[in-house]
């Protein structure tokens, strides 16, 4: 599933992106990486706060779209 479709309070693992190389690289430098558990803490209507590495990260909806997560 997206991650953009995932609720507060849910830890979910980075499994795999979809997109082009640029927003794939993107991503992976804000600390997105297969495998990497991120957690949602709060959602609004333009998109996901996150915990990953520790590190809060605000990701629009599109963004999150494109990251694949699973339980």
């Amino acid at each position: 599933m997206a991650l953009s479709m995932a609720v507060a309070g849910d830890v979910k693992t980075i499994s795999r992106f979809i997109g082009k190389e640029d927003v794939i690289n993107r991503l992976r430098e804000m600390g997105f990486i297969p495998g990497e558990k991120v957690e949602v803490v709060g959602r609004n209507v333009s998109g996901l706060i996150l915990v990953v590495k520790g590190v809060r990260v605000a990701l629009d909806r599109s963004l999150a779209s494109r990251i694949i997560v699973c339980d």
